[in-house]
């Protein structure tokens, strides 16, 4: 249970029509989606469970693009900075996000976070901005960060039956990664069909991307859906 947002207890979770527990935070991914625009920023909010492989496809992502794109990002974690550190030694600027008790980032911590001296420069002038959520199939699909799109990651060694027991999580997912695929002939009853079908069953438009972090299949394919949600640029401009 997370004693921020309140999940689990029903008692914050009960609200009046007039009010909303998530209006703060709106407002604040509002200010954060208007400046990532004007920047030209692509902002992702990288959601999945702890050890599903978000990290390892940031650091694959910065090795296929081989530098083309400048890459910035924050990394929520309840305690400890490693994740950002590994992202640093990938090439990738980042901050990390030390939530403590809190099982999501919402739009005040990402926003505090890009004035941190390691990344504001970066923020400003990057062509993909990664939010690195906490790992939780639960809270962080229920906070506007100010991102373009969401992804959520998922492992093959998570199962077949994420998508039916977190729907909230995999209905919000404009994309949905399948990590870890290299370990496929080691897990007997693990389907990629069958996760396919059952997050045809909780997605309004299924899409997923297979791929293996550790040996750089299919990574182009992610690269090529980031650069699609590149924004549209004036020839004026």
């Amino acid at each position: 249970m997370c004693d921020v947002c309140g999940c689990g207890d029903p008692r914050k979770v009960t609200l009046s029509p007039h009010s909303s527990l998530l209006a703060g935070n709106d407002e604040e991914a509002r200010h954060l989606r208007e400046h990532f625009l004007a920047c030209g920023v692509t902002a992702i909010n990288l959601m999945g469970s702890p050890g599903s492989g978000k990290t390892a496809l940031l650091e694959a992502t910065a090795r296929a693009l081989e530098g083309r794109f400048k890459l910035a990002a924050v990394s929520g974690d309840l305690a400890t900075s490693l994740d950002a550190e590994r992202l640093a030694r990938a090439g990738i600027p980042s901050a990390p996000i030390t939530t403590g008790s809190a099982c999501h980032l919402d739009a005040s911590m990402v926003h505090h976070a890009l004035h941190a001296a390691p990344i504001e420069a970066a923020a400003s002038s990057c062509d993909f901005f990664f939010i690195e959520n906490v790992g939780n199939l639960v809270c962080p699909a229920i906070y506007d960060l100010g991102q373009k799109a969401n992804v959520v990651v998922l492992s093959v060694t998570e199962g077949v039956d994420k998508p039916l027991k977190y729907p909230v999580m995999f209905s919000k997912a404009d994309l949905v990664v399948l990590t870890k695929t290299d370990l496929l002939p080691y897990l007997p009853g693990v389907s990629v069909s069958l996760i396919a079908d059952n997050l045809a069953r909780v997605m309004p438009a299924a899409r997923l991307i297979e791929l293996s972090a550790m040996t750089g299949a299919n990574v182009a394919e992610f690269v090529r859906w980031l650069l699609a949600h590149r924004p549209v640029r004036s020839p004026l401009a």
